[in-house]
């Protein structure tokens, strides 16, 4: 695995250099695309800015966590490679372990994975039309977002300033990126080890059980579902996804929405209304939820069944190219209680079409 290592403040003065010329030629480009243009991370770039907008932060991710109830209202940003979540709400009912945990305020609701975690920045986006935008930042070893939480209107500015005093870092001594590996190909299986996997499946008593049945039997996401239980799983067209939207927002048919980085996933439950196609985009812009994804990323939509102990509970999953999740869509629902029947009727729909 390749490695990029900052040891010089000069390395960091000529990306910095070929930052703002970029932005001269571009002054709209956001900072992800900045970098992809320029082959390096997100957290590259901000980099080059300490000590001007950004101010590094001591890895203490489980106390700066359990910390953030005292900024009152935030948005909570989650992103992958081609869907953006964003919620607005408290960061509140934090329990987090060593190495993961969740948040569950009625709005931010997050599955946090901290062994992603390597680097954290306090960011103030000076440029906002709003006036001053500060946020804290979390990025994973290859320099990649994994999760951003931002003091909107109305949120405790003050607290915000205390805690970047009290987390700040000396300095960011040795600053490591490292470039991800290729997706490694899925290993082939033989009957017997399929015949295993369908039975294990077929016996699944809780959703939260699917991804260690995965483990467990060494299958990947998409290898699994092409390999489900007959009637489990089976494809659909990839612009299932904006029919369920519409088709949620028209009938008033709450639902979950998963969105997840390397480390950490955020989950809208509830409904959608405002649903916006704006080039390859589809978007819900609703006041406190938006969802921004890029429909030309999506290599493959399957819908999937879970046994569990209140019934099959049924999802629409996205893929893309290399077999990474996108997004999960669900009907909401609690433990205990049988997924909506009008669900499972919109996701039939899929099917018909």
């Amino acid at each position: 695995m390749e490695t990029r290592i900052y040891t010089e403040p000069d390395q960091f003065d000529a990306l910095g250099d070929q930052w703002a010329r970029l932005k001269e030629e571009h002054p709209r480009l956001r900072i992800r695309e900045a970098a992809a243009k320029l082959g390096v991370s997100e957290a590259e770039l901000l980099a080059t800015q300490i000590g001007e907008s950004v101010t590094p932060l001591r890895p203490e991710f489980k106390t700066m966590f359990e910390a953030f109830p005292k900024l009152g209202t935030i948005m909570a940003s989650t992103r992958n490679e081609w869907a953006v979540i964003e919620k607005t709400g408290q960061f509140d009912n934090v329990e987090l372990g060593k190495f993961m945990g969740v948040v569950l305020d009625p709005n931010i609701d997050l599955r946090v994975f901290l062994t992603r975690f390597k680097y954290a920045f306090a960011v103030v986006n000076h440029d906002h039309p709003r006036g001053p935008l500060r946020s804290f930042q979390f990025f994973d070893e290859h320099g990649d977002s994994i999760h951003k939480v931002y003091v909107k209107k109305g949120g405790n500015v003050e607290d915000w300033i205390g805690l970047v005093e009290y987390f700040r870092a000396d300095s960011l001594e040795q600053f490591e990126i490292a470039h991800p590996d290729e997706p490694a190909s899925p290993e082939p299986k033989t009957a017997e080890d399929i015949g295993a996997f369908q039975e294990a499946w077929r016996n699944l008593q809780d959703t939260h059980d699917f991804f260690p049945m995965l483990r467990e039997h060494g299958f990947q996401r998409v290898q699994a579902l092409e390999n489900a239980p007959e009637g489990f799983a089976y494809q659909v067209d990839n612009d299932a996804v904006t029919a369920v939207l519409q088709k949620a927002a028209e009938r008033q048919l709450p639902i979950m929405v998963f969105v997840g980085s390397r480390g950490l996933i955020e989950i809208h439950t509830g409904p959608v209304n405002k649903i916006v196609e704006m080039d390859t985009w589809i978007n819900v812009l609703d006041p406190e939820f938006n969802l921004h994804l890029q429909r030309a990323g999506v290599a493959q939509t399957w819908v999937v069944k879970k046994p569990t102990e209140d019934g099959i509970v049924t999802s629409v999953e996205l893929f893309d190219q290399d077999g990474g999740t996108i997004a999960m869509l669900f009907g909401e629902r609690k433990p205990g209680i049988p997924e909506l029947e009008s669900w499972r009727e919109l996701v039939a729909e899929l099917a018909a079409a």
